[in-house]
């Protein structure tokens, strides 16, 4: 059973925790449910929360449907695919990010046109 509830634009979609990052991990699950107006930022969508913890095993290549916190823009971070600072296919982070989550199937965001509202709550 997955731990997480995405909704990204009305799409429903799940995610389950990760051990990396249990600090983060705990600060994030404090605060939920969070949400926010995200940007996008090529196959990358994030907003920012009051959620404020810092760098703890960080990495700025993560793996597709990773979920992660941006210490740097006190943000969650959805990845799906490349963005500006990937060197090829891989998602890549502008800096190093905290990985939380990962989403149980990350395609439907590939949809996504432009910007979008995101909610992440308990299940």
């Amino acid at each position: 059973m997955s731990d997480l509830a995405v909704t990204v634009d009305g799409v429903e979609l799940t995610a389950d925790w990760v051990e990396e990052n249990p600090r983060t991990r705990a600060a994030i699950s404090e605060a939920l449910p969070l949400d926010g107006e995200a940007t996008r930022w090529g196959e990358e969508l994030y907003f920012r929360t009051d959620v404020d913890v810092p760098l703890e095993d960080g990495q700025a290549a993560v793996p597709v449907g990773a979920i992660a916190y941006w210490p740097q823009g006190n943000a969650l971070c959805l990845f799906w695919g490349p963005t500006p600072a990937s060197e090829g296919d891989e998602p890549r982070a502008a800096s190093p990010v905290n990985v939380i989550a990962i989403l149980d199937d990350s395609e439907p965001l590939t949809q996504l046109d432009s910007d979008a509202t995101v909610t992440i709550s308990r299940l």
